[in-house]
């Protein structure tokens, strides 16, 4: 039986964890801080919940430079669970202030002053005329926030800014240039998939597009991060919303991170009531997906899973200790990590085949084919047989393309990386 120190994990999530982590997390598991209880027991309305969550909240902000007017959630439903809690939240944060316009037209001060009949009338054709929310498609998970946004809220209020199969015959593994994008006029959000963990699509940078416009405003940006959050430096400020999952880069499964700018939260900006949103035909969140809720009870609101926090802020710990230039630090080693197993699949042109273009490669979920004597699938099973039997695993791509993916996460070492491009040239070599 291969020990844990044998094997180099790839795998595109669950990932693997730093070994000290999950060693510190077996001992809080059994008895934390000497309280004769598991982190697992303690109730999650205690002052350890409490300062494990708060510590947590402020070493991801330490690390990322988050700065100060926005908040850090933990939340559950992963990223999935995300791509309604953006569109309900987001919709009522559009209605709010669309709401004090209308206010303003009308010569009131407060939804209570104004004629009710007059409001309502008034915020029912701006939503069917003017409410959008804009999607840039450039992988699987894109097209499900998509998909879900038109489910819950209605196709004629989603709108496909962008799709990636468009220019690259019906397939993923590029992103169209920024000048064809079709971004709608104060859209309630603009939401975009920074790393495409089943494609290995990566956005070199924050899109341009995004940026303010002549007079300073800018869109309200969203953007999921789960697959690589932590492993390069965010110009947090441009955006409104950053979620992602833990389970990549930060932690276990179990907990979503939500950083959101603070004036999308009350009191700057509170979500319309549930009566207004029902007579406007909108959704209106189930309460664990209410930002505000979540926000005004510091991630509380119900039981969450302390354990999996815990798991994150040690890994945040750990990234500190280990990084003093904080991401800065992480960004250079898996800058490094990608460019050595890149540089051993393109020493093989006959072999292998990288399947996203070129200038959008993600240096986190690495794909590619095996093409070598004309039966693919056949080379990619031998091709991860060799590897398992070298103790590279989970290397085996999405079951919705197929093929090879290395998820080149951080808790991959150079070392990993390198064990991988030395198989990936000896492979090539027999063929």
């Amino acid at each position: 039986m291969p020990s844990r120190a044998d094997i180099t994990y790839f795998g595109a999530g669950p990932a693997l964890l730093p070994t000290a982590v999950l060693e510190n997390a077996s001992q809080a598991l059994l008895n934390y801080n000497d309280t004769g209880l598991g982190i697992a027991e303690h109730s999650h309305r205690s002052q350890y919940a409490a300062d494990i969550i708060n510590q947590a909240k402020a070493d991801l902000a330490t690390y990322l430079d988050i700065p100060d007017d926005y908040e850090v959630l933990f939340m559950q439903g992963g990223g999935s669970g995300e791509f309604s809690a953006t569109m309900y939240n987001l919709v009522g944060v559009w209605v709010t202030r669309k709401k004090a316009e209308i206010l303003k037209q009308l010569g009131a001060q407060s939804e209570e002053e104004a004629n009710q009949d007059e409001l309502v009338s008034a915020l029912k054709k701006a939503v069917e005329s003017e409410l959008k929310l804009d999607y840039l498609v450039t992988g699987g998970w894109s097209l499900k926030a998509y998909q879900e946004a038109g489910r819950l809220l209605g196709p004629e209020f989603s709108n496909l800014a962008t799709d990636s199969r468009a220019v690259n015959q019906g397939k993923f593994g590029k992103i169209p240039d920024e000048s064809t994008w079709k971004l709608s006029k104060n859209a309630a959000m603009v939401y975009y998939c920074d790393n495409e963990t089943v494609d290995g699509v990566e956005y070199p940078k924050f899109p341009d597009a995004l940026g303010p416009d002549a007079n300073g405003a800018r869109p309200i940006v969203v953007a999921d991060m789960s697959s690589n959050i932590l492993s390069r430096r965010i110009p947090v400020e441009n955006f409104s919303l950053i979620f992602f999952g833990a389970q990549k880069n930060l932690g276990s499964t179990g907990v979503t991170v939500v950083i959101i700018k603070k004036d999308l939260l009350p009191p700057a900006c509170p979500q319309p009531s549930p009566a207004l949103m029902r007579k406007l035909g909108l959704p209106i969140p189930p309460v664990i997906f209410s930002y505000e809720t979540v926000a005004k009870n510091n991630s509380l609101y119900n039981t969450l899973s302390i354990f999996d926090v815990y798991i994150a802020g040690q890994v945040l710990k750990k990234l500190l200790t280990t990084f003093p230039n904080k991401v800065d630090g992480q960004q250079a080693v898996a800058d490094q990590k990608a460019e050595i197993i890149y540089k051993a699949l393109e020493a093989y042109p006959n072999v292998y085949r990288i399947v996203p273009d070129k200038s959008v490669r993600s240096r986190m979920n690495i794909c590619f084919r095996v093409t070598a004597g004309g039966d693919t699938e056949a080379t990619e099973a031998k091709f991860l047989k060799d590897a398992t039997a070298r103790g590279l695993t989970g290397l085996k791509g999405h079951r919705s393309v197929g093929g090879i993916r290395a998820s080149n996460y951080n808790s991959i070492p150079l070392e990993g990386a390198q064990r991988l491009a030395d198989f990936i040239a000896n492979f090539a070599q027999t063929q």
